[in-house]
């Protein structure tokens, strides 16, 4: 509780005056309260000056100094007491002095005798002093220390009742912060109700206003302005509110009456369009009618009027084409609730243009119809006319985007600017009969106005004018008479064609195309050399476009009449059609036609086939066939012709039969009847008519190839058919010999025949080794039947192979291996077989 160092004294020191000045002046700390330290330092001045006095004086011996620790309290309590005890230890020195002066006064014995007993009782208190003093001192620090202790329990039941008092306050501080905090969120509800509120009525609270505005006089007055626009917004923000809250009481009814303003607003639109229109077409229409204008002047005029307000107007118009739009989840084809009122707008700026310049652009067209190098020509006159309306919709589709946002109603508009060019130009087409003139007018469209679909083109700009559907009906109507003038073609000049006398002149139409001259212009395709004396009819390798008017060496470096000259007059049309139809019509009309063309012509050399059989042999022919019908199928590669789907068609004549047959037996109205005639025959059967050409075409070419191997077999091998095996005097080395002359005679024949109506060496070797091997074919048959014969009769046959002996029959193997030599025929590598290598002797006895 005390610290080692004394804090004050009330004693004077019992030190040595050496010793003095080594004691420390008792300081006392500072108050933790910061009191000032006036009066301390007052009484410590006061102590000081004591203990100097006392120190002066006397001597004190005796017990220590008693002194009390220094507290960290303040001392300024204590002051008074401490004052007392130093006056009561200043008194004694004072009585000193007064006991010297008695000492002096002595005179006898009894004065000293009193003196001696004062001064003993004087020092017996003396020595009492300090003891005194000390308990004085310590009652004065008891008594000190018992108000410490009773002011410390007071100031701790103070501090006790304070930090009761504090909890007390800190109970109601959290309460009412709860409360506060209660009221604080009650009112942040309460005012978010009243914004809601607020915000909720905002949208009916417009109605008034908004229908003051649209209904006062000259309300089209401010449609250009900005404030329209807002109001036109914020009718729509009253809108969606009014459908996203359905369950407010007055919902319904004023979502009716803004669509009524909304839709007030939009007219107000419409008739200012419409009327600042009606101005500049009036303005532009009197000074045209005012002067004669040229061009140029005609062309500002037009367009350069039209500019100046078309900014302004394109931003009003915008207003209803925003809300012209489907709402989420509309029917497909609906139309949206405004949609009308901005077809209006383009309606009405498709008349005021129209009047304006369709006039114009017909009485140009009609001049340029009029004109020499047009007036004849219908590919002029489509080149020229549509270049002229090109422009004029070019210009128009750039002042239609300065009017409007998008391309809806342009076209229809672009439309009927072209109605005067399809006007002049569709008679044109349907009295056109040259079927070059309708296919050079398609290839014009084709290729300078219409994108090509089936490349990977460029997506065309949003920005530009796509003229291919502006043109395409033009180009619907070329294509529609050049099918018909085709159709035409094929029925007059293939279907119905009557072969001439020549053109069935057979072989020796082939022999004057050979001495023609036209052999040396035909390519060599196989590694044999061919005879130039050796007849053929030039065959092209590649399809080709065969022209009517094509003059020699013009496109394919030879003489294309000569080239075409063996060619059978239906296949060089069709050929002609086919070429001149393909790409410029479409892929399936194009697959239709050509599949007609395919099919008819077909018919037509097979009918010319049966007549050349007639007039000349059945095997000139059947190499007229061949050779048309390779010729066909080599040229019908190129054009990619599709398989065309079954025609389909009821067949009735079943039913006519049935109800026939019913009436002549006199039950036509008997139920058993009819239900006995229902599977057989009642009902119509369906028909499929297969039309695909190519099919066709191979069939019928295997048929005539068959048929032309056949023939030559028979003749070479019509001694060991069947028939004639079987006689009784069948004689097997006889009729060897006989098929051994029909060989040697036929070969040559089969050859010279060949080479009459083909050309290409490796389909003559192919024909020539397939009769060959039908040959062999039927003699291994005839072979293997002889065998079986001698040996039911116990005779036997013997023969080398390689040699064969005049009396008796040959083997396979030998009889293969002769025909060979016969036929001048490789069974491998034939293309490199030289024409000289065949001219073997071959002798009656079969020896190589």
């Amino acid at each position: 509780m005390y610290d080692d160092t004394s804090y004050y004294s009330f004693l004077p020191s019992a030190q040595s005056q050496e010793e003095r000045p080594q004691i420390a002046t008792h300081r006392r700390k500072q108050s933790l309260l910061k009191q000032p330290n006036e009066d301390t330092q007052a009484d410590l001045g006061l102590t000081d000056g004591y203990e100097e006095t006392h120190d002066s004086n006397k001597i004190i011996v005796g017990p220590p100094q008693a002194t009390l620790s220094r507290r960290s309290q303040s001392y300024s309590d204590f002051r008074y007491a401490a004052k007392t005890v130093l006056f009561q230890d200043v008194a004694p020195i004072g009585h000193e002095d007064s006991q010297l002066n008695a000492v002096k006064q002595v005179n006898n014995e009894l004065d000293f005798l009193g003196w001696y007993h004062d001064l003993e009782n004087h020092l017996l208190d003396a020595s009492h002093n300090e003891y005194i003093a000390y308990q004085d001192q310590l009652e004065s620090s008891q008594s000190h220390l018992e108000s410490l202790l009773s002011n410390t329990s007071s100031t701790l039941s103070l501090l006790a009742s304070l930090s009761d008092s504090f909890k007390a306050v800190g109970a109601q501080t959290v309460a009412f912060q709860n409360q506060c905090e209660g009221l604080l969120s009650e009112q942040k509800r309460i005012t978010g109700l009243a914004d809601d509120l607020e915000q909720n009525l905002r949208y009916y609270s417009y109605l008034e206003p908004i229908t003051r505005r649209l209904n006062a006089p000259g309300a089209g007055s401010f449609v250009r302005s900005k404030e329209f626009s807002e109001m036109l917004a914020c009718l729509d923000e009253c809108l969606i509110y009014m459908l996203a809250h359905p369950s407010q009481r007055e919902a319904s009814t004023y979502r009716s009456r803004y669509r009524l303003l909304l839709t007030r607003g939009l007219t107000l639109i419409r008739v200012n369009f419409v009327g600042a229109l009606r101005e500049i077409a009036s303005d532009v229409t009197r000074r045209i009618a005012d002067r004669q204008l040229n061009d140029t002047t005609m062309s500002a005029l037009l367009y350069a009027k039209f500019r100046v307000g078309a900014a302004e107007l394109k931003e009003v118009a915008q207003e209803i084409r925003k809300r012209a739009v489907l709402p989420d989840g509309a029917e497909t084809g609906a139309e949206a609730e405004y949609q009308s009122l901005m077809n209006e707008l383009y309606t009405s700026y498709s008349a005021t243009r129209g009047r304006l310049v369709i006039p114009l652009a017909r009485k140009n067209i009609g001049a340029i119809s009029l004109a020499p190098s047009t007036s004849k020509d219908v590919v002029a006159f489509a080149r020229t006319s549509i270049g002229y309306t090109r422009g004029i919709c070019s210009d128009e589709y750039e002042l239609w985007r300065e009017w409007f946002e998008g391309e809806e109603g342009l076209y229809d508009f672009l439309e009927s600017v072209c109605e005067a060019l399809y006007d002049y130009l569709r008679p044109r087409i349907i009295h056109e009969n040259q079927l070059l003139k309708l296919c050079e007018l398609c290839t014009l469209l084709h290729t300078r106005y219409m994108r090509d679909q089936d490349e990977e083109a460029e997506p065309l700009d949003s920005s530009q004018l796509d003229f291919s559907d502006l043109i395409h009906p033009a180009l619907e109507d070329a294509q529609t008479r050049l099918v018909f003038r085709t159709q035409a073609i094929l029925h007059d000049e293939i279907e119905n064609y009557r072969p001439k006398s020549a053109d069935l002149d057979y072989p020796a139409r082939n022999r004057r195309v050979s001495l023609s001259g036209t052999k040396s212009n035909v390519p060599i395709t196989s590694g044999k050399k061919v005879s130039t004396t050796e007849p053929a009819t030039p065959v092209p390798k590649d399809p080709m476009i065969v022209e009517e008017s094509d003059s020699p060496n013009s496109r394919w470096g030879f003489d294309t009449e000569a080239a075409f000259e063996g060619w059978y007059p239906t296949l060089r049309k069709a050929i002609w059609l086919l070429s001149r139809i393909y790409r410029l019509v479409n892929s399936t009309v194009f697959d239709d036609l050509a599949h007609q063309i395919v099919h008819q012509t077909t018919l037509s050399l097979h009918q010319a086939a049966n007549q050349i059989s007639l007039k000349a042999t059945k095997v000139d022919g059947q190499l007229f066939l061949m050779k048309h019908l390779l010729i066909l199928k080599q040229q019908i590669v190129a054009f990619d012709i599709e398989y065309v789907t079954p025609d389909v068609s009821f067949d009735f004549s079943g039913v006519t039969n049935t109800f026939w047959e019913l009436r002549e037996r006199g039950g036509l109205f008997d139920p058993r009847n009819l239900w006995r005639f229902m599977g057989g025959g009642l009902l119509p059967r369906v028909v499929e008519n297969m039309l695909d050409a190519k099919v066709e075409l191979d069939g019928r070419l295997r048929t005539v190839i068959n048929d032309f191997t056949n023939t030559f077999v028979g003749r070479i091998t019509h001694s060991i058919d069947d028939t004639t095996v079987t006689k009784r005097s069948f004689d097997g080395v006889l009729a060897l010999k006989r098929t051994q002359e029909a060989s040697v005679r036929e070969a040559p024949l089969l050859r010279r025949k060949l080479s009459e109506y083909l050309d290409d060496v490796r389909t003559k070797e192919t024909l020539l080794g397939a009769v060959q091997d039908q040959v062999i074919q039927r003699y291994e048959m005839f072979y293997e039947g002889y065998l079986e014969g001698r040996k039911s009769n116990g005779k036997g046959v013997s023969s080398k192979n390689g040699k064969g002996r005049d009396d008796e029959v040959w083997d396979a193997d030998t009889f293969s291996e002769w025909m060979g030599g016969v036929f001048g025929v490789g069974l491998f590598g034939m293309q490199d077989r030289d024409e000289g290598s065949r001219s073997r002797s071959v002798s009656r006895t079969g020896s190589m």
